[in-house]
């Protein structure tokens, strides 16, 4: 094993008769702005706050294009713009128990060098294996990416 870190979160919730929403809470994570979470709108929750659906996904996707930065940059690729368009499946059973079944990371990269958008392409797949959130789900993670040249 090479390297461990460590991660720390709190969340804090209490009983508020005046809470419009009884599933609002906080994160906080020292140094960072206070993060208001609710369940999903799907749940009951506020859907103007992030849920921890959202949150998951939102990780892969992040840590999917930071690894994806990595390995282009070992490899000579210059990214000129990047967007995903995410998309999670969450199954949940009649107990009430659930778990997301797929992810699927749409990435659209714009590179500058023309004669790389093929291996743009294939990098996708180091950069999943590479990735920290991707390696820690116990559900596929697809991609489907496209690439252009500015």
């Amino acid at each position: 094993m090479g390297f461990k870190h460590l991660f720390k979160a709190e969340v804090k919730w209490e009983s508020n008769e005046n809470e419009l929403n009884p599933k609002n809470h906080e994160i906080t994570i020292e140094g960072k702005p206070k993060l208001s979470v609710s369940a999903a709108k799907a749940f009951k929750g506020d859907a103007k706050l992030y849920n921890p659906e959202d949150m998951l996904l939102s990780s892969l996707v992040s840590c999917h294009m930071m690894s994806y930065f990595y390995v282009c940059s070992q490899n000579g690729i210059e990214v000129v713009t990047y967007s995903d368009n995410a998309e999670a499946i969450l199954e949940v059973e009649f107990n009430g128990s659930g778990r997301f079944t797929e992810v699927r990371l749409n990435p659209k990269v714009t590179i500058a060098n023309p004669d790389k958008i093929q291996l743009a392409l294939e990098l996708h797949k180091k950069a999943n294996q590479l990735c920290f959130i991707a390696n820690s789900c116990n559900f596929p993670v697809l991609h489907n990416p496209t690439c252009e040249v500015v």
